[in-house]
């Protein structure tokens, strides 16, 4: 048990059921750190105790800050909005796999064969570590991730993964986005010359000719992607666990904001229940 604010709870990792939680979600609120062209989120007290004797607020915010899932109408016209996908693409057994990765650097197919392709299994959740979710804040994240390239996103179709999860601001590169030279972009100009002098003189226009390709590949063939992964990634890295990330029912949604959790039954003592009648 613990105690919160005076109040006796379960814990995450000592409760009745014996499961144990992981939160794989970075915080959201106040200043949270926010894409280059996104309004600040607003939140308002529209009641509070010494008002009301009751606490309201109102929140404006984009549904693709801090850890969200995108819906494939996102990015794909056409394609369903997030209350239209089966709710089984909100939950799953699959795996966490540490990929280090540094400023830039992109995130290939190869890459993934040979951190998990022994391990991962058609229709896993598959969970990315890049060691960026330390990183997360309004700076230099947004702008110097690593990030999925074309090759990555063919990888999982072929494997069969059911949803990608990852520590890193979009399931692209960042110079696939509006952040470089990609349709609204460039958001961040300066990051042309430093990009050449990054990449030894190479332009990123001809590095990254395509619009969010990684974002198509998958959305195209129902795989949905949760940007920006933290919370206790680092505690399950390397293990398989089961996880759910279930979106608000909101209609023609573009996505959602969602508490990504990791499960783990290490006593194997813990069942669904078989839904027969009381």
């Amino acid at each position: 048990m613990v105690k919160i604010r005076g109040i006796e709870f379960q814990g995450n990792t000592d409760n009745t059921m014996g499961l144990e939680f992981y939160n794989l979600s970075h915080r959201f609120g106040f200043q949270n750190p926010n894409w280059p062209y996104f309004e600040d989120t607003k939140i308002e007290r529209i009641h509070y105790m010494a008002k009301s004797g009751v606490l309201s607020q109102r929140i404006t915010t984009t549904m693709h800050a801090t850890t969200h899932i995108d819906a494939p109408a996102h990015v794909v016209q056409g394609t369903p909005f997030i209350d239209e996908v089966p709710l089984p693409h909100f939950f799953g057994t699959g795996i966490v796999v540490s990929l280090p990765k540094k400023m830039w650097e992109p995130i290939t197919g190869d890459d993934l064969e040979k951190a998990c392709g022994h391990a991962i299994r058609k229709g896993d959740v598959l969970i990315i570590n890049t060691g960026w979710h330390k990183q997360y804040e309004d700076g230099d994240y947004f702008a110097y991730c690593p990030g999925f390239v074309a090759s990555a996103g063919e990888w999982m179709v072929e494997k069969g993964v059911k949803v990608v999860g990852h520590d890193t601001q979009a399931n692209d590169h960042p110079l696939a986005t509006a952040i470089g030279p990609q349709r609204n972009g460039p958001l961040l100009p300066h990051l042309a010359e430093e990009y050449k002098e990054w990449s030894g003189g190479r332009d990123w226009k001809d590095d990254f000719p395509d619009w969010e390709p990684v974002h198509n590949i998958l959305f195209k063939n129902g795989i949905m992607g949760i940007e920006n992964v933290g919370g206790d990634l680092d505690a399950v890295t390397g293990k398989r666990c089961t996880f759910a990330f279930f979106p608000w029912n909101w209609d023609r949604g573009d996505g959602c904001i969602v508490r990504l959790v990791a499960m783990i039954d290490k006593g194997q003592n813990y069942r669904i229940e078989p839904g027969e009648d009381f």
